[in-house]
């Protein structure tokens, strides 16, 4: 065990895959409620990665994944972007070979390697009573894996995609949208000035909130998602007509990563995949461009429209959090230690089936 006081429970903190803005202040919420009520707070570093490179053998204070958090670690990180904890796309139960923590590389040989029993005997090694990991489906996916194994945890989603299940809203999710808004209408200047169609590519793997709501928005004219598959001419019909709309003559089109032509498949940037199998997307919008100065003669009376191409990519998860990404995760810390004060496990925090509606009086 880990020199420390175990006299009080034990609340581990990691966050796990892309960063958002958000994180800290979930990180931040969580640590003052839990410290003001007697806990004592462990923040594990860079998420799945931190709890398998521990090493037992060593005391806390020469521990490089793990510190301990309290007012004075957390009090200023709220208004931050990014993971004062760092992050990783590392799934625990699938290591390679070369990824294997060296203390460990003796016991696990194997191409692939599920290094479960080393987190397990990491998380009794820190005493912790409850952990909170915060990440999408994939961090949580290996959160449940612990739960089955006994562990208590209690999942805070986070994704920019908006597209966790279970809840409505997902840590970093506003941020982008309000980014995707901004950057979008920043862009047009350059579309007007030059009559051309704007096409953006944005984050979505395999749901397109993040096109789809700044379009809803204003953002856009038009927006292609991974969940229905786009014909490209139509989508040029569509666009030229919109820009003869415009009295500055242009249009612009909001493009998922993980959206596909009909019939088509989706655009990688490489074939190297990360932990969970994922092949990093990217390079669709670019194709989408081409196509749609390709064919734009075909209903332009004969006239090539060109085009501005821009992936927006890291800007709109990156920054301070707006607003909704301040508040939202404070109440999710908080209601993280509601569920802990009454001693549940195996739940995620959500916010569930909000609607727009009237007023009924």
């Amino acid at each position: 065990m880990a020199q420390q006081n175990n006299t009080r429970k034990t609340i581990g903190i990691l966050t796990g895959g892309g960063d958002v803005p958000g994180l800290n202040p979930a990180i931040r919420a969580t640590t003052l409620r839990a410290v003001r009520e007697g806990y004592h707070v462990i923040g594990i570093k860079n998420g799945w990665k931190g709890v398998i490179s521990i090493d037992p053998s060593k005391p806390f204070e020469e521990q490089e994944y793990c510190i301990e958090l309290n007012e004075k670690a957390v009090t200023r990180i709220g208004r931050t972007g990014g993971t004062f904890l760092h992050s990783s796309r590392t799934k625990a139960d699938k290591v390679p070979l070369k990824d294997v923590p060296d203390h460990l590389k003796g016991e696990y040989k194997d191409e692939i390697n599920d290094l479960t029993p080393a987190a397990l005997e990491n998380i009794k090694y820190l005493g912790l009573d409850y952990l909170i990991p915060i990440g999408g489906d994939d961090t949580l996916s290996y959160g449940f894996r612990l739960h089955k194994e006994g562990v208590k945890i209690i999942a805070i989603p986070k994704t920019m995609d908006g597209d966790v299940p279970g809840t409505e809203y997902c840590i970093g999710f506003s941020t982008c949208i309000t980014r995707t808004i901004e950057l979008t209408h920043e862009l047009r200047t350059c579309a007007g000035s030059h009559e051309r169609f704007l096409v953006l590519e944005v984050f979505g793997r395999n749901a397109g909130f993040s096109a789809l709501l700044p379009t809803v928005g204003g953002a856009a004219d038009r927006c292609v998602i991974p969940e229905h598959p786009f014909d490209m001419e139509h989508l040029t019909a569509l666009m030229v007509e919109d820009r003869n709309n415009n009295p500055s003559k242009y249009s612009v089109v909001l493009v998922s990563e993980g959206a596909k032509m009909i019939g088509g498949t989706e655009v990688f940037e490489n074939e190297e995949t990360d932990s969970f199998g994922h092949k990093k997307l990217g390079g669709i919008g670019e194709v989408v461009g081409s196509r749609l100065k390709k064919l734009s003669p075909k209903f332009n009376n004969g006239k090539e429209i060109n085009i501005i191409n821009q992936k927006l990519g890291y800007l709109v998860r990156s920054g301070q959090p707006d607003a909704l990404d301040s508040i939202v995760p404070t109440a999710y810390g908080n209601l993280a230690l509601d569920l802990i004060a009454q001693g549940i496990s195996g739940q995620m925090v959500c916010i569930p089936g909000w609607k727009i509606r009237p007023c009924l009086h």
